[in-house]
């Protein structure tokens, strides 16, 4: 039986392996601006966070302002990346469909990336079935991440209180946005992350962090 009315899954780094390679497509971008940050750093600086949030940072750092044309250029070589290498997160995918059993259509995604990008992110990776009109934008939010806006538009579009759904969130941006929301939040940081990170989720609010996709069933 299910343990909550509700499952809002966030997208990337929980259901698809995009960030490695959208951080190494940043990390090229930002050194064509003589800002020279690994993907690593890329990772720490930006996850969770829109790239055209962070405008402002990226002009201090680089010391001149981003062209007109450099967000459409990053998001042209980000999507060509994508749709050559991307996979789902390991067992995303029985992990959807299980969720999928339990909770049937009381199921989305909550993401703080363009609605295009993560419907296409969910279509390379076979999962776009499982959510068929039930894909949420932070960006067509009043406010995104770490805001609960998304997660509150989610919960109310399924009919649900959002303090009876669970998120499942990578980023202490994401954890933060839902605890604002009043839901229950289970990190996932993978056992290749640092442990580190499973702290700060910890720190941002998340209920419990798992390592494993798998571990969702019975929590869930």
């Amino acid at each position: 039986m299910p343990l909550y009315q509700a499952t809002l899954f966030d997208c990337d780094g929980v259901l698809v392996d995009s960030e490695g390679i959208t951080h190494a497509v940043l990390s090229e971008l930002m050194a064509e601006l003589d800002w020279c940050v690994s993907p690593e750093e890329c990772a720490r600086i930006f996850g969770g966070k829109g790239v055209v949030e962070e405008r402002v940072l990226i002009e201090t750092r680089t010391g001149r302002p981003l062209p007109p044309e450099w967000v459409a250029q990053f998001r042209s070589r980000r999507d060509a990346e994508l749709r050559r290498s991307l996979r789902p997160i390991p067992h995303a995918l029985e992990a959807v469909a299980r969720a999928h059993a339990a909770y049937g259509e009381r199921m989305a995604v909550a993401s703080g990336a363009y609605r295009s990008k993560v419907e296409m992110q969910l279509r390379l990776c076979g999962l776009s079935g499982y959510f068929e009109g039930r894909v949420f934008s932070g960006q067509e939010q009043a406010r995104s991440k770490p805001h609960p806006d998304v997660y509150l538009a989610a919960a109310a579009a399924l009919g649900v209180d959002p303090r009876a759904c669970v998120v499942i969130e990578d980023t202490v941006t994401g954890v933060a946005a839902g605890v604002a929301a009043g839901a229950t939040v289970l990190g996932y940081c993978p056992r290749t992350a640092a442990i580190s990170d499973a702290g700060a989720l910890v720190a941002a609010g998340a209920a419990r962090v798992i390592a494993d996709l798998r571990e969702l069933d019975a929590l869930i």
